[in-house]
């Protein structure tokens, strides 16, 4: 394995941390805001681990790496929202989602690239 598969099973390993976290303010401080970053974050850190777990294969961590950055953007601004009053830029939250749906279809341009044999 190498220093990006490293890299993004770290990042899914803090992705995880800071899920709980949020769930946990959210949870007692209230706040759907810190739920829902939460929630993201925690689904797609499961996603990028696995990415990075499996392998070399440029095209799978390409789409590893735009799962960790929309994911960790979206959630950002919404804990920014929430405990700073104010988004972490204009359109931050949308720029996020729309890296993660990008990272979704990157992963499936993977999957069709490894069956035929180009990943």
């Amino acid at each position: 394995m190498g220093s990006w598969a490293y890299g993004l099973i770290g990042t899914a390993g803090l992705m995880g941390a800071a899920g709980v976290a949020l769930a946990a303010a959210g949870a007692h401080a209230g706040g759907a805001n810190l739920t829902t970053a939460a929630t993201f974050l925690l689904l797609h850190a499961g996603a990028v681990a696995a990415l990075g777990l499996h392998g070399e294969a440029w095209s799978f961590m390409a789409a590893g790496t735009l799962l960790a950055l929309g994911a960790c953007l979206f959630a950002g601004d919404l804990a920014s929202r929430t405990w700073m009053g104010a988004p972490l830029f204009p359109m931050a939250a949308p720029t996020g989602g729309l890296t993660m749906i990008l990272g979704w279809l990157a992963l499936s341009g993977a999957a069709l690239m490894g069956a035929l044999g180009r990943a």
